[in-house]
């Protein structure tokens, strides 16, 4: 995938595992400890395991800690799968590999901004250079740029996880990031649509209204 992507859609259709998975995102991000061990049920048997690994993972960049730790407590009851069947596939964990993720940590985060990656690169470093360092390295590199669960996706759970705990800043940027990694316009609707039986109807509404701004509407 490539900033064309815009132009290009690589996921034109909201298959009901995205559903799914959309409203586990949103679970995870904002939902009571009973609620995301309904959500993680129901998944079990709806949704590769492999994309709700990943989606647990990443919520520790969105929800924190506590909640990604819970989650995948949860998750490792539910699906009965060990950990290190989960990990057997990862990169190892060393600093040597630093390099790596930045690289890797670039390119997603150019893909996901476009046009406004380089602005982003500085406002962020005017905040604090650690915080560019480790949005890059971190959380574009480690985590996002992992092979388990395709970059759209990520983007949708990323838009899901934001609307539901009302971060209207960053459900801004990764509404637009969406259409940028190759989102069809419809298929964010949906997956809005979809949040509609897991958080309340004002988020809903304001996150609709948010998306009607980023497409000009």
């Amino acid at each position: 995938m490539t900033t064309s992507a815009r132009h290009d859609p690589t996921l034109s259709a909201l298959d009901d595992a995205t559903r799914q998975l959309v409203r586990l995102a949103a679970v995870v991000a904002a939902g009571d400890e009973g609620t995301i061990r309904l959500a993680l049920a129901r998944s079990d048997n709806s949704v590769p395991h492999v994309w709700v690994e990943e989606l647990i993972l990443q919520s520790y960049l969105f929800s924190g800690f506590p909640r990604a730790l819970n989650a995948m407590r949860e998750w490792r009851r539910i699906s009965a799968r060990p950990a290190e069947w989960a990990s057997a596939g990862d990169a190892p964990r060393d600093a040597a590999n630093a390099g790596l993720w930045r690289r890797l940590g670039e390119q997603t985060c150019r893909q996901v901004y476009d046009g406004m990656y380089d602005r982003l690169r500085v406002n962020i470093r005017e905040l604090h250079p650690e915080l560019d360092e480790w949005m890059i390295v971190e959380g574009y590199g480690k985590v996002l740029s992992r092979p388990g669960l395709d970059l759209p996706r990520r983007e949708l759970c990323i838009v899901a996880a934001c609307a539901a705990s009302r971060q209207e800043r960053q459900l801004h940027s990764h509404l637009r990031g969406a259409l940028n990694v190759g989102i069809r316009p419809d298929v964010v609707s949906a997956a809005i649509d979809t949040l509609e039986s897991v958080i309340d109807e004002t988020t809903v509404a304001a996150t609709r209204l948010l998306w009607a701004r980023v497409r000009g509407k």
